[in-house]
């Protein structure tokens, strides 16, 4: 736990041709009104604290006044092309309340909020440097996950949607003490079957701050479900340790939790359980998959040593030779994809082939 998994920040890939085109045929490319650029053109700004007077590390920006209205007309129409069909019709009902930017971290993100002022519901989009990094593990959120993104790009920026949820160290400090036992047990097996589905995709950095849960309500029971909303670090770091989230610090809680409210038997299954799931969900996008594997094989996306390093952590991790022939990062994880699907139509007697 009290390794250092992470030691250097990860450096920005651009997005290449190849993926350009496979983003484009899948409705992911759209031409927007405001690039990131244009919004680091801030005058000013002043801290955001939270409820407790705890520093967030995001700062509220302020742009000089003859730029702020464009700026906001941008923002709205950015927000109804992601949402919406583009039409102007709806934003005359729509109101900036604030624009945040993000001090830390590898995408330097500005956290946009925006209300409708006819109810005063309200949401977030996000406007960041587009990464391909970032958008592999976007894709793979969306197709390989129990969830769906929405997110464009426009050269080399990139709007996302709000992942609903409470942040994951937010939960640990409010929450997890006053937990029944049954609840603690249904969220010690989502924490291991997202721990599963991140080591199976190579979602990297999953600490406490990068994931949100998401409680459910089941008739009178509640259900949770573990969301992660960072992709900065999809297929880069060396280490196999830094795809699995049980070994950050940041998450001891709920590994002891997991610990403390599962046996060994129920970690298999669920375990198990993932991988299944994984394996349906990549024979069901077919063609999609494939193309999206075409462009990371074709792409760079990490350093040499971390490709090395990763691949002995595997072998050692599977037992499967075939991770010594790849050459990147796209090669390595259709290598786990073949690898999940070899294994659970090895074991399912009940395929119809």
């Amino acid at each position: 736990m009290d390794e250092k998994l992470i030691s250097r920040k990860k450096p920005n890939f651009p997005i290449n041709e190849e993926l350009y085109k496979y983003l484009s045929t899948y409705n992911r490319t759209i031409k927007i009104p405001i690039f990131y650029d244009d919004l680091l053109r801030f005058s000013g700004s002043v801290s955001v604290y939270d409820k407790n007077e705890k520093d967030t590390l995001w700062i509220r920006v302020y742009y000089p006044e003859f730029e702020q209205k464009e700026i906001d007309l941008s923002l709205k129409r950015m927000y109804n092309i992601l949402h919406g069909d583009g039409s102007e019709g709806i934003l005359e009902n729509l109101i900036i309340d604030e624009i945040d930017y993000c001090t830390f971290g590898n995408s330097k993100p500005f956290r946009v909020k925006v209300r409708n002022i006819l109810n005063d519901n309200y949401t977030y989009i996000y406007v960041k440097k587009a990464d391909a990094s970032r958008v592999y593990g976007l894709e793979f959120e969306h197709l390989l996950s129990p969830n769906h993104l929405n997110f464009l790009i426009y050269k080399d920026t990139l709007i996302e949607e709000h992942v609903l949820g409470i942040p994951g160290d937010m939960f640990m400090e409010e929450s997890l003490v006053d937990m029944s036992k049954i609840e603690k047990q249904r969220l010690s097996k989502e924490f291991v079957k997202f721990n599963e589905r991140c080591t199976l995709r190579l979602l990297g950095d999953m600490r406490a701050y990068n994931y949100v849960i998401v409680p459910t309500y089941d008739f009178d029971q509640v259900q949770y479900r573990i969301r992660a909303m960072d992709f900065d670090q999809q297929s880069f770091e060396g280490k196999l340790k830094v795809y699995r989230p049980q070994f950050f610090k940041d998450n001891y809680d709920f590994v002891k939790m997991v610990e403390e409210n599962l046996g060994k038997e129920s970690v298999e299954q669920y375990k198990k359980e993932e991988r299944s799931a994984l394996a349906k969900r990549l024979k069901a996008t077919g063609n999609r998959i494939r193309r999206l594997m075409e462009c990371m094989k074709n792409d760079h996306i990490s350093t040499p040593e971390n490709i090395e390093t990763l691949k002995r952590d595997l072998i050692d991790y599977t037992h499967d030779k075939e991770f010594k022939k790849c050459k990147n990062m796209g090669e390595i994880i259709l290598v786990v994809f073949n690898f999940v699907v070899r294994n659970y139509e090895s074991v399912n007697a009940y395929i119809i082939r």
